[in-house]
């Protein structure tokens, strides 16, 4: 058995994410995500929140408005999130991160769900 010791938090966690492909395989990526307490991750979730929000006096725009800006915010959030993954040849930056929300949304959530299962419930996920 471990030995639980607080205040020595990991720097990272990682995670096996699988996910439905559009294909109708199975998806799998291995991430290593940064580590967040609960209510580090709580902020982290507020920040997003905050600044996907739609200002009270304009419009949203158009559907390629709202999913180009959708696409951009997920990529920004993966970038807060993932440290390293095992894409081949693909490394974690910003254009990377945008490119996969855009072109496997699924895998994008999937990425999102186990990222909050880890902070928030400490579960090993999927």
């Amino acid at each position: 058995m471990a030995k639980i010791v607080l205040g020595k938090r990991p720097e990272s966690f990682k995670r096996k994410v699988s996910f439905p492909m559009l294909d109708g395989t199975t998806g799998v990526i291995h991430c290593e995500f940064f580590y967040r307490t609960k209510s580090e991750f709580g902020q982290l979730v507020d920040e997003i929140a905050e600044a996907a929000a739609i200002p009270a006096s304009g419009s949203p725009g158009t559907i390629s408005d709202i999913l180009g800006n959708a696409v951009r915010k997920n990529g920004d959030y993966l970038l807060k999130i993932v440290k390293a993954w095992d894409l081949e040849d693909v490394e974690v930056n910003a254009e990377n991160a945008t490119r996969f929300a855009d072109e496997i949304p699924g895998g994008a959530t999937a990425i999102f769900d186990a990222y909050r299962e880890g902070c928030v419930e400490g579960k090993l996920g999927n």
